[in-house]
C-alpha cells in the first residue's frame, strides 16, 4: 500500500511538468505592434512621415474651411438693405467686420459701384478665385499622400520579398517554414501600413473637397444675388 502511494506522489508532478512544457511549446508567439512596425524595414520611415503630413494637412485645412464657412446670420439681408439705401460706406464697413470669403468678395464689388457692371463682375470673380485658392491650399499634398502611401507600401513589400527569397536561396539544406513565413509577413507589413495611411487620407481629401464645394456654391449664390441687386434700380 505504501509503495502504491509513493508511486502516485512521484509520478504526478512529472506529468504536470511535462504538460506545462508541452503547452509552452505549443503556445503561439505574440508579436507587439512596435515589433511588427519595426519589422517593415526602411519603408516604414517615409510612411511615418507621410502619415504625419496627412494628419497636419487635414487638421489645418479642416479648421480653416470650418472658419470660412461661418457666415453671420442675416449678413446678406443687412448688406442688401444698406446697398438699397445707398449707404455704400456702411456696406463696406459691414463686409470689413465680417471675416469670410463671401464678405471679402462682396466688399470688392461694393468698392466698384459706379463702374460698368462687367467690371464689377470681373472684380468679384477675381477675388472669388483668390479665396478658392486659399481654401484649396495644401489639398494637393493630402491627395499625394493618399496615392503615394499605398504605392510606397507596395514597394517596401516587393523589396522585402526580394530579400526574403535571397535568404531562402542562401539557406543550406531544407528550408524551414518559419524562415519562409517570417520573411513574407515582415514584407507584407509595409503594404498594410501604406493602406492604413492612404485610405484615411483619401477619405479626408474628398471630405474637404466637398466642404469647399459647399462654400463655393454659397459664394456664387451671393455674387449673383449682389449683381441682381445692382441691376434693380436700372429696371
Amino acid at each position: 500500500m505504501n509503495a502504491f502511494l509513493l508511486q502516485i506522489t512521484t509520478t504526478a508532478p512529472v506529468d504536470t511538468l511535462a504538460n506545462a512544457a508541452t503547452a509552452a511549446q505549443t503556445a503561439p508567439e505574440t508579436v507587439s505592434l512596435l515589433d511588427l512596425t519595426m519589422s517593415g524595414g526602411w519603408a516604414m520611415f517615409p510612411l511615418a512621415a507621410l502619415s504625419i503630413m496627412a494628419i497636419y494637412i487635414f487638421v489645418e485645412r479642416y479648421l480653416t474651411i470650418k472658419k470660412a464657412a461661418q457666415n453671420p446670420a442675416g449678413f446678406n439681408a443687412r448688406l442688401k438693405s444698406l446697398v438699397v439705401a445707398g449707404d455704400v460706406q456702411g456696406a463696406r464697413m459691414l463686409c470689413a467686420q465680417t471675416n469670410s470669403p463671401i464678405s471679402r468678395m462682396l466688399e470688392k464689388g461694393i468698392s466698384r459701384i459706379g463702374h460698368p457692371l462687367k467690371n464689377i463682375e470681373a472684380s468679384i470673380e477675381n477675388v472669388g478665385k483668390i479665396e478658392i485658392a486659399r481654401l484649396e491650399k495644401g489639398l494637393s499634398g493630402l491627395a499625394t499622400v493618399a496615392g503615394a502611401a499605398p504605392m510606397l507600401g507596395f514597394l517596401g513589400t516587393v523589396t522585402g520579398m526580394i530579400g526574403a527569397f535571397i535568404a531562402i536561396a542562401q539557406a543550406e539544406g531544407s528550408i524551414s517554414p518559419k524562415l519562409l513565413s517570417g520573411g513574407i509577413y515582415e514584407a507584407m507589413v509595409t503594404t498594410a501600413a501604406g493602406l492604413i495611411i492612404g485610405l484615411p487620407a483619401y477619405v479626408g481629401y474628398n471630405f474637404l473637397v466637398a466642404k469647399i464645394d459647399s462654400i463655393v456654391h454659397d459664394m456664387e449664390y451671393s455674387s449673383i444675388e449682389f449683381i441682381d441687386l445692382l441691376q434693380e434700380p436700372q429696371a
